[in-house]
């Protein structure tokens, strides 16, 4: 498999079970009762706030980017790629096209949250030009677990 061969596109919600699938099959953490579930996804595709990416191979999903932003910021969430295609460059294959579609968008300033036990993920998103910013700490109010 060449990861040149890959092809990066929108995601419809045609992929969603293939995609629920591919997160699960790759330990990626999503929330297919909670945020992840068809309908919420259906309902932020629809915005015009989103730039939800796949990578396929060989009709294959091998890897998602979901970028959404605020009208002011960015955020890339749900970067996975299988694993047997780890570390060929096409992570940064699909941060760059999420990139590009927000700033499309007229987004200016895109962020990552990355929990600080996953290393390769830190080391990943400071290899392509993302600041790490210890002097700012997260805070959330969730309705439940699996929001």
């Amino acid at each position: 498999m060449e990861v040149d061969d890959i092809t990066i596109r929108d995601f419809t919600m045609d992929d969603f079970d293939a995609v629920i699938a591919f997160w699960t099959e790759e330990d990626s953490e999503h929330k297919p009762l909670g945020r992840d579930r068809r309908e919420c996804i259906e309902k932020e595709l629809s915005l015009p706030t989103s730039a939800f990416l796949v990578a396929e191979l060989d009709g294959r999903i091998v890897g998602t980017v979901f970028g959404t932003h605020d009208g002011r910021k960015g955020w890339i969430n749900r970067l996975a790629v299988a694993s047997d295609l780890r570390r060929q460059g096409l992570a940064g294959r699909l941060v760059a096209a999420a990139e590009e579609s927000l700033h499309e968008m007229g987004i200016e300033i895109i962020g990552a949250l990355i929990w600080d036990t996953n290393a390769p993920s830190i080391a990943f998103a400071e290899g392509i030009g993302y600041e790490r910013h210890d002097d700012c700490l997260y805070f959330s109010k969730r309705k439940g677990p699996e929001v």
